[in-house]
């Protein structure tokens, strides 16, 4: 049965003007126009029988001056003492019947209406109805979704095309306190549900310790506490090796550019890297590899002969042309660079990357922990599950972004080395992004190296199997480059104006004006506007099974009780240990 079969009687107006995608509709019922309301739904008839063009209420006017003037000029009895107008922007067509298919919806316009056709609100059975059915769409088209149930009816789900949010990447933002982090454990729920699902979060404050379920495993970045212990990959103790540091990534970390040595300091450590990397290759007898190896390659090598050569070249006497000894080209010139090289193997901060366990400068470590994080699939041995959440809550920020952008560019260039027919999709979830994906960063710092590891992802991302989901409080202060990629957006409530502003540049232009929304969404509450969602939506996020950790107290009541005083000696204890553990 078609859903749409309205009487004439129940129409709320005719149309009077159109444009490419907005229509404006002249009321007459006083009494329905002020039933009316902003962002409501509504449908048009079009000039195809069977078919009906879907619309967004964007402005409802009632102006007695026009209507009064037109009343003099015309000097018609008949002209309404008022003109009451309705602005709509069309979004989508839905059919009647297509083949033995009823009740599909497309988002397109394949006509516009035409001049004094009826519009009709979408409202009680017709509004259940159409939400239903705008549901169940495209379930041929993808695994779909759900996030929770509309706003305009509660009664109906409310679901997204699986594939496309990942394939074109997705943002979820919103304020503090307005359900982010909610609405991040929703989705990595559902994606743990899958049997060969492959998505990785970066828990940069280790809220998400309390997600749980045979499709989720946690692991953490190692702090000082963790060296020298026997707890490894298996205990979900993760290490970052130096040696997986690009050239670019090393000097940013360990090279002064404001030191006059600079250029040779980044000179020399190239040097002393690839003949470290070579002399690996070669007692490993690793001759396939050796003829084609990069300072780049992610090949383990000694990072103490690396600082033994250099503290030689620092000190280096040559043979001069008399005979006599001389300075050799870098003596006293890698001093200071020598001295930053020490304190960083000294800092156990680092010790995840600087002092890792000896296993993993094993050739065949790389590989075997690639396996269990990237192959996407649950290993029964060890019980992984599809969707792995990170923590680097122990991490140093001053070199935050920098990790972050390797481990994302790592996992990209896994998948770009992986032929196609093997490939298998991934997901990275970007906890806190405005931290490591700026808007603006320095020239050559490490933030800078990590944003362009993001970049890259987002635009060459969907050709690999690499998909973004952006998760922020402050879209202002996310790259722009990377926004731009993203084709679905979850905006919960924002209340500062230039994050309104992004969003708002971000959606099309016909729905521009649903950020005015932004301001006054219930915690929860999101708009959903994109490639995986048929229809632009405000959703009522459903509630997660594994609430998130994500810091919201409520001072009033813990004001009310008795402080612990204990917590306040182990909260020195662990900052003197810097860990957790």
């Amino acid at each position: 049965m078609p859903l749409f079969e309205y009487e004439d009687n129940e129409a709320l107006g005719t149309v009077r003007a159109v444009d490419t995608a907005t229509v404006a509709v002249a009321v007459d019922n006083v009494e329905l126009l002020r039933k009316l309301q902003v962002n409501r739904l509504v449908a048009l008839q079009s000039s195809k029988p069977g078919q009906h063009l879907i619309g967004i209420v964007q402005k409802i006017t009632r102006d007695a001056a026009i209507a009064a003037a037109l009343s003099d000029k015309m000097q018609d009895e008949d002209v309404p003492t008022e003109q009451n107008t309705v602005r709509i922007t069309l979004i989508g067509t839905f059919i009647a019947r297509l083949g033995t298919t009823d009740n599909i919806f497309r988002r397109t316009l394949e006509t516009v209406p035409e001049i004094d056709a009826r519009c009709f609100a979408i409202e009680g059975e017709h509004l259940t109805g159409f939400m239903r059915a705008t549901s169940f769409v495209g379930s041929e088209d993808g695994q779909r979704l759900t996030l929770g149930s509309y706003t305009l009816d509660e009664d109906a789900e409310a679901f997204l095309n699986a594939n496309r949010f990942f394939q074109r990447h997705a943002v979820v933002v919103g304020s503090t306190g307005s359900g982010k982090s909610w609405t991040t454990a929703r989705l990595l729920e559902q994606v743990a549900t899958l049997p060969h699902a492959n998505a990785i979060l970066f828990d940069i404050h280790g809220e998400y310790k309390t997600l749980s379920g045979d499709g989720i495993r946690h692991f953490r970045i190692a702090g000082s506490g963790d060296l020298g212990s026997s707890k490894s990959f298996n205990e979900g103790v993760l290490y970052f090796p130096y040696w997986l540091l690009s050239y670019e990534e090393m000097t940013s970390m360990l090279v002064d550019r404001s030191d006059q040595n600079a250029p040779n300091q980044a000179m020399v450590l190239s040097r002393t890297v690839t003949a470290a990397k070579r002399a690996y290759l070669e007692d490993g007898k690793h001759e396939d590899i050796l003829r084609n190896f990069t300072i780049d390659s992610p090949v383990p090598y000694d990072i103490g002969k690396v600082l033994e050569d250099l503290r030689e070249l620092d000190v280096e006497m040559v043979k001069g042309s008399s005979g006599r000894d001389k300075q050799g080209e870098f003596h006293g010139r890698l001093s200071r660079f020598i001295a930053r090289l020490e304190n960083k193997l000294n800092d156990r901060r680092l010790g995840f990357m600087l002092a890792a366990p000896a296993e993993t400068s094993e050739f065949d470590w790389l590989s075997q922990c690639g396996k269990l994080l990237l192959a996407g699939t649950r290993d029964q041995e060890t019980g992984a599950g599809g969707v792995k959440v990170i923590d680097f809550s122990e991490v140093p920020s001053d070199i935050l972004p920098l990790i972050l952008g390797r481990f994302a560019s790592f996992l990209f260039q896994v998948q770009q080395w992986t032929p196609r027919k093997h490939r298998h999709p991934i997901a990275i979830f970007c906890d806190e992004a405005h931290l490591y994906i700026p808007h603006r960063s320095d020239g050559g710092s490490v933030s800078d190296i990590a944003l362009n590891a993001f970049e890259r992802i987002a635009k060459e991302g969907r050709k690999y199997g690499v998909g973004l989901v952006v998760i922020s409080q402050r879209p202002s202060e996310v790259s722009r480059t990377v926004l731009s990629q993203c084709n679905n957006f979850v905006a919960l409530r924002l209340t500062n104006a230039e994050d309104q502003n992004v969003v708002q540049r971000l959606l099309p232009d016909s729905l521009g004006g649903l950020a005015s929304l932004l301001p006054v969404l219930d915690t929860g509450e999101a708009l959903v506007v994109g490639d995986a969602s048929l229809l632009p939506s405000r959703i009522r996020i459903s509630e997660p099974q594994s609430k998130p950790d994500s810091g919201t107290v409520d001072f009033w009541d813990e004001w009310c009780r008795d402080g612990e005083v204990e917590a306040i000696a182990n909260a020195v204890h662990s900052w003197r240990r810097q860990s957790f553990a």
